[in-house]
């Protein structure tokens, strides 16, 4: 299931003003290709566990990962992008993707739904939420190093690891 539009604007307006067309990107759980549609003048790559999905999406990228992001190894990206990932995960595995990805980029942004339930999509088993239970308390006590970037409504919010907004 595509995304939801909630804030994305308003996050890649903040994409626009830290990070050049040059820096490098990884879109996680890309689906649609809805990041990249937004953001055309950047390199990104994706990373698409679902087959059918990453199929459609193979000419919008410059390179697109068929695999679980558990499973993904990379050395450098300047922006990794978990929009609406994070919840398809159980705590553990989480955890250690963002642990993974925290020493191998200068920011990421992490997108979640609160109290969202979610089963197989069109015959997708990615798209089950295994954290369906996320709130704002939640989220801060199980990813206390993760910030608020963008609170988009009381059922989703946009999270990144940066403390400070001089990435320059």
């Amino acid at each position: 299931m595509a995304s939801l539009n909630n804030g994305k604007d308003e996050v890649c307006a903040w994409i626009r003003e830290r990070f050049r067309p040059g820096d490098r990107i990884l879109d996680v759980g890309a689906c649609d290709g809805k990041w990249k549609m937004l953001l055309p003048e950047y390199a990104m790559d994706a990373c698409e566990a679902w087959e059918p999905n990453a199929r459609q999406i193979k000419g919008l990228y410059q390179n697109v990962f068929v695999r679980d992001i558990a499973e993904l190894t990379y050395k450098w990206y300047d922006l990794i992008i978990f929009g609406d990932v994070i919840e398809h995960m159980d705590v553990a595995t989480a955890r250690h993707v963002l642990s993974y990805a925290w020493t191998r980029c200068r920011d990421l942004i992490v997108g979640v739904p609160y109290l969202w339930p979610q089963g197989e999509y069109m015959g997708n088993p990615w798209e089950v939420h295994i954290q369906d239970d996320l709130t704002p308390e939640i989220f801060a006590e199980r990813y206390p190093e993760l910030k608020v970037l963008l609170p988009a409504g009381k059922r989703y919010c946009y999270y990144h690891k940066r403390m400070d907004d001089d990435l320059r």
